[in-house]
């Protein structure tokens, strides 16, 4: 079925936009309260339609537009705004949008539009269902980033003193809208804070990101012997300590067994005590799909859970299947 998202930071302007919708129009109708929430809502499938209103929190319509653009993402879009300045037009039509209703919209002025650009009879984008991950390769992926954890975690072992609890990797092949989903284990209302590193190697790439929740960083004080208060600037300087170990360590053994190197980019703050799925939603990553390796670490005896997600582009697995298949030629 069609389907038309409706992106406003007004509720009433909302249920507004979709009582104007031609009544006779099989639909389903979606909402988004800013155009983070609308990007979300299109990755998902939400939205053959877009109706965009321009003056937003946390990101407006002309930040939405440009993120559509660049992420290639597939919708319709038609502006319904009361910024009427004939640049404000110019804009958002040089940023894709088909047209610019000016609010408050009528249900005439809306279904004129909609049938100017042949709306009302389009047929929503077909969904094309992924090809699943091969299992022999799933096994090979878990098995190399079983070795580079291992050693990941001995290393950090060492440095902290602790006993460090290995998890099974979980090794999917996902579009990035799903990435929150492999983040099941950090509750909902635990505040996280998050940071990722870009690498490259031949034929190979990708990020990869460390998430430490927030209720981690007095116990990781604690094993370290740092005294005194730990603030923000403190907390960032802990996770960029863990993340080089994990990160560092992961990438060389990973390198190591497919017989390639990686050079690594400078860290990146992701975000600070926010929720989980902010800051997935704040960095879309801009692939559309991704082989993604989640390692859950923890500390035996602490309150401290830290996870680790390599994200590999789709066009990289060329190049690991390939230093795989030769692998599996071996065994």
């Amino acid at each position: 079925m069609f389907s038309v998202l409706v992106c406003d930071d007004s509720l009433v302007a909302r249920k507004q936009v979709a009582k104007c919708l031609p009544q006779d129009w099989e639909v389903a109708v979606h909402f988004a309260k800013n155009g983070q929430e609308a990007l979300v809502a299109l990755k998902e499938g939400k939205g053959d339609l877009l109706l965009l209103d321009l003056n937003m929190p946390i990101l407006d319509g002309y930040g939405t537009l440009e993120a559509i653009k660049a992420e290639g993402l597939s919708t319709k879009v038609i502006v319904i705004s009361g910024d009427i300045q004939p640049e404000a037009y110019d804009r958002v039509t040089a940023l894709g949008a088909l047209d610019f209703i000016r609010k408050p919209v009528s249900p005439q002025t809306l279904a004129e539009v909609l049938d100017e650009f042949d709306i009302l009879h389009s047929e929503p984008e077909p969904v094309v269902e992924a090809a699943p991950l091969d299992p022999d390769i799933r096994d090979c992926y878990q098995e190399i980033t079983n070795i580079a954890m291992g050693q990941a975690g001995d290393h950090l072992a060492r440095i902290m003193n602790v006993f460090v609890r290995l998890p099974i990797p979980n090794v999917n092949l996902i579009e990035v809208s799903e990435l929150h989903m492999m983040l099941s284990d950090i509750e909902s209302h635990e505040q996280v804070t998050a940071v990722c590193q870009g690498f490259l190697g031949p034929g190979i790439s990708g990020e990869a990101i460390c998430i430490l929740s927030d209720s981690s960083f007095e116990d990781v004080a604690k094993i370290l012997n740092v005294e005194g208060e730990v603030d923000d600037q403190l907390q960032l300087e802990l996770l960029m300590d863990a993340a080089s170990i994990l990160i560092g360590t992961c990438l060389t053994g990973l390198a190591v067994q497919m017989d390639v190197n990686f050079s690594q980019g400078h860290p990146i703050v992701l975000g600070q005590h926010r929720a989980i799925t902010e800051i997935i939603s704040m960095n879309q990553i801009r692939w559309k799909r991704t082989l993604a390796i989640e390692l859950s670490y923890g500390l035996e005896g602490y309150n401290v859970q830290c996870d680790l997600i390599l994200l590999f582009t789709e066009e990289s697995m060329k190049m690991m299947n390939s230093k795989l298949a030769h692998l599996l030629e071996d065994f």
